[in-house]
């Protein structure tokens, strides 16, 4: 894979710098993926792909994609604002936990360099926080950290359980869940080589996935076996099976949609109780459309 790191762009770090960058959006106050790229010597294309791969740890209270009312309503309002005409996506924004938690995610001496320069630049814009509370002060930062230290070994057991689950599959495997997203695919590249993944939601074009965000991991990791069929909404729970119809099969209980998986803390429970989800498989593979792929 080509190095994601495409710029040397030694961005000087100041007040005025960021003030300049910071936009307000949701009653946030956000950074937008194309300057955070700049900031850290990526192009955006690059930098997206680095949260991609960790987006487990970004929630949308962390990092959201803009609307395309948002989109329009940001171009209107800063027409200096650093926003791609030639993107297929809508740019992403980072809020406060957002940034922190990206320098948890960034490696290398830049990066380094740069997530210390923002962390002394935003201790000498007290006031600026005080004035814009959505901002946090560096009292706060250090809480932040710590409650995210003592979240991770949970949050991380949680996500490691969801791909172990995946990796023991043998022969295929079924997510029956109406709020799959892009974290639903990422834990999904860690299935076994050759094994039938379908997911069966109705969520592809309900702002939750994207047809081109199918598709581009699907030619990021061609191995994977991966088809989405539409339901008709006639279901609305959420679990994972494996080898559907073999002596190996299993069934999964999930406390929340897939797509939190790693990101909130929740329950994966196996259910023992096979027989009864057989009637629910067998509607859903009958009565079910391929949506993807086309």
């Amino acid at each position: 894979m080509a190095e994601d790191k495409k710029k040397e762009i030694d961005v000087t770090v100041t007040e005025e710098y960021l003030k300049e960058k910071l936009y307000k959006i949701r009653g946030k106050r956000v950074l937008l993926d194309a300057d955070l790229a700049e900031i850290y010597g990526y192009d955006t294309k690059g930098f997206n792909r680095q949260v991609k791969n960790n987006i487990e740890k970004f929630d949308e209270d962390f990092m959201f994609e803009l609307t395309d009312e948002e989109l329009e309503d940001l171009r209107y309002k800063n027409c200096t604002a650093n926003i791609s005409s030639k993107s297929r996506y809508n740019p992403h924004v980072f809020t406060e936990q957002g940034l922190y938690m990206l320098m948890t995610v960034l490696k290398g001496p830049l990066a380094v360099k740069q997530s210390k320069a923002l962390i002394r630049t935003f201790k000498k814009m007290k006031d600026y926080i005080l004035e814009n509370r959505d901002l946090i002060g560096q009292r706060e930062i250090l809480q932040l950290s710590m409650e995210t230290a003592n979240n991770r070994i949970e949050i991380n057991k949680i996500n490691s359980d969801m791909i172990s689950i995946e990796k023991q599959a043998k022969s295929s495997i079924y997510v029956v869940d109406n709020y799959i997203g892009l974290r639903t695919l990422v834990h999904l590249k860690n299935s076994p080589t050759g094994v039938d993944i379908i997911l069966f939601s109705d969520n592809v074009g309900n702002n939750k996935l994207h047809n081109i965000e199918f598709a581009d991991f699907c030619k990021e990791y061609p191995t994977v076996k991966l088809s989405m069929k539409k339901t008709g909404g006639i279901f609305h729970d959420r679990f994972i099976v494996l080898d559907y119809g073999t002596a190996d099969e299993r069934v999964f209980l999930c406390g929340a949609s897939s797509k939190d998986a790693g990101a909130r803390i929740t329950s994966i429970v196996e259910d023992y109780g096979i027989s009864k989800y057989a009637p629910v498989i067998a509607t859903l593979l009958k009565n079910s459309t391929l949506i993807l792929p086309q």
